[in-house]
């Protein structure tokens, strides 16, 4: 509709779920963090849906908190409440989520990329984290974002607040590509056509076993992954797939048109 923030459409597997905020950047104000938030929940209960796609209009990606919601000292929460619901529904996301980002990307804004399992931007894409320049800490987003950053970049950048780009922003492990903006289109649909191919469940028991704490003792560890791997070669998906690779046909799990 006309009057959202947050806009919703799904396409051969594919739900898009587009920031529209421009006049303050997409700024994590508390109309748009609900709307996001029913997106994503949408994407997550809808069995069409294969890959979660986030986008926005305008030139800037996320600039973080709405500041002047946040302004009011009567409420030191405000802005804060709904955001670790939105990171963790991305992070725990069963289908595997997509940030597409035409511009830069500030504080909370860049909790979101990190939260993603894919992230792409066009190389004149900036980043920062702020918070420290406003007598804040990077506190929430810190849960998303330190798994992926290197350590010393971490501490670099959180205590400094500097400005990075694309191309660092590749180097530190928040971004997994960053492209010239005339190829940023193919470069998502790329990742979101090779998405497409992996089995639904496969890929989230995949996403589950990226986030699980190892096993203290190797032996434990190769159990618990034999028996994971072992499920999947006898499950109904994984012998579809088998069947598929031998027949020479994509699965039936492959979104068509």
């Amino acid at each position: 509709m006309a009057d959202e923030l947050v806009h919703y459409t799904v396409d051969k597997g594919v739900a898009r779920i587009t920031l529209d905020s421009p006049h303050n950047r997409n700024a994590l104000s508390a109309r748009l963090r609900r709307e996001l938030r029913d997106h994503l929940a949408a994407a997550a209960g809808d069995d069409g849906v294969r890959v979660i796609l986030l986008d926005h209009t305008g030139p800037v990606f996320c600039a973080g908190m709405d500041l002047k919601e946040a302004g009011d000292p009567n409420s030191s929460t405000a802005g804060v409440n709904e955001f670790p619901e939105i990171l963790t529904q991305i992070w725990t996301s069963a289908k595997p989520v997509v940030a597409k980002l035409a511009g830069p990307a500030r504080a909370g804004g860049v909790g979101i990329v990190a939260a993603a399992d894919i992230a792409v931007a066009v190389d004149s894409a900036t980043f920062a984290f702020t918070e420290v320049r406003l007598g804040l800490v990077p506190a929430v987003i810190s849960v998303t974002v330190l798994p992926r950053l290197l350590p010393r970049a971490a501490h670099e950048l959180f205590l400094t607040g500097e400005k990075f780009d694309a191309r660092r922003a590749v180097e530190i492990g928040l971004l997994n590509s960053a492209v010239a903006a005339e190829a940023l289109d193919a470069e998502v649909d790329r990742y979101t056509g090779m998405l497409a191919l992996g089995g639904p469940t496969a890929l989230a028991a995949t996403k589950d076993m990226l986030r699980r704490t190892r096993a203290a003792d190797l032996a434990d560890d190769f159990g618990d992954m034999l028996e994971l791997s072992a499920g999947f070669f006898a499950g109904d998906e994984g012998q579809e797939g088998i069947r598929a690779f031998a027949e020479k046909r994509p699965p039936a799990w492959v979104p068509n048109g």
